[in-house]
């Protein structure tokens, strides 16, 4: 059942709502979850990822991802492929499939756990060194999670040794022209370790610039700040806390109509790791399809049949309109 927000009567959001937020505008990119399975479990993420996310449809089989990679290069006006996961470069076909469209001249994102770069999978025996230097031979732009500068903050949110992990990863892909090389994009992407909304986005990067360059020699090109959404493993956080009433009204009580227009539902689509259809990752990892399109497949639309589509909406929702906005590429406005 498609839920409408629990808003206020009277208020601007509501005419806004009906309007703008409920129809998407032309489809420019296509985020796919490739598959859940990560090294990492963190408190804050919205699709449960771990390294037990092994089963069935929970990540990209080849036969399905080589059909989604011939729809991306069929597919007049799409610009971004966007990967996203659990951890992408954890899923066995992430390499071809960045290389078939890397050919094709699209413009590729990995959303990247730094974490990543020094691991090795015990079960498989698989090791992740060469993650930086095949992103930069391909041009990938980096998005990389890092939820703070200091280690108490980073270990809590994501584990005992995930900071020092992490700048490990950070300096590899240094190493390797992220963040110095005009063709190597690398952001950070800061999300809140508590209940609240994010600081303003550049003065916190000014704060991650000063830090890690001092601390670590670390340089990037952009840091996005990115609000928890009140889903899965956050929202039942807040429910063993008993703070999901006040972080919803904090969200609330922060709605920003200026916001609407870059929401990302509006200019991109998102797929699970069996290629089904939703407006979002968050929608995604409620199971909340897209309207009308029900539980199809990505190859049985083209991006035409996308555009000025009726968008599914719930209470979280408001985590990506509250204060400046958030979205995959962090401040809206």
């Amino acid at each position: 059942m498609l839920l409408e927000l629990p808003i206020l009567e009277g208020t601007r959001f509501r005419a806004r709502f009906a309007t703008d937020l409920r129809s998407a505008a032309r489809i420019t990119t296509l985020q796919i979850n490739i598959g859940y399975v990560c090294n990492l479990a963190c408190n804050h993420c919205h699709v449960e990822s771990s390294p037990a996310r092994t089963g069935p449809g929970e990540n990209m089989d080849e036969p399905t991802a080589r059909r989604v990679v011939d729809w991306a290069l069929a597919q007049p006006g799409l610009r971004t492929v966007d990967f996203t996961g659990g951890s992408p470069e954890m899923n066995p076909n992430f390499r071809w499939m960045v290389e078939a469209l890397f050919d094709h001249g699209l413009h590729l994102m990995d959303r990247c756990n730094p974490t990543i770069i020094g691991y090795t999978d015990r079960r498989s025996g698989d090791r992740y060194d060469w993650v930086p230097e095949f992103l930069a031979d391909h041009h990938v732009e980096v998005v990389a999670s890092m939820p703070c500068y200091l280690a108490d903050n980073v270990n809590r949110q994501r584990g005992p040794g995930a900071y020092d992990a992490s700048v490990e990863g950070l300096r590899r892909l240094n190493q390797a022209g992220y963040g110095t090389d005009p063709q190597l994009r690398l952001n950070l992407v800061y999300n809140p370790v508590g209940p609240h909304l994010p600081p303003p986005q550049e003065t916190l990067a000014q704060e991650y610039r000063r830090e890690l360059e001092a601390r670590f020699g670390i340089v990037f090109n952009e840091l996005w700040t990115i609000v928890n959404m009140p889903i899965k493993r956050w929202r039942h956080q807040l429910e063993r806390e008993g703070q999901l009433e006040a972080y919803m009204t904090t969200l609330m009580e922060a709605y920003n109509p200026d916001t609407i227009e870059g929401l990302m539902c509006r200019h991109q689509i998102s797929i699970d790791p069996e290629a089904r259809l939703y407006d979002c990752d968050f929608n995604q990892a409620l199971g909340l399809p897209t309207p009308r399109l029900g539980s199809r497949f990505l190859w049985e639309v083209t991006i035409n049949d996308l555009a000025n589509r009726r968008i599914a909406t719930d209470d979280h929702c408001y985590g990506c309109t509250a204060g400046c906005g958030s979205s995959c590429g962090g401040e809206i406005v």
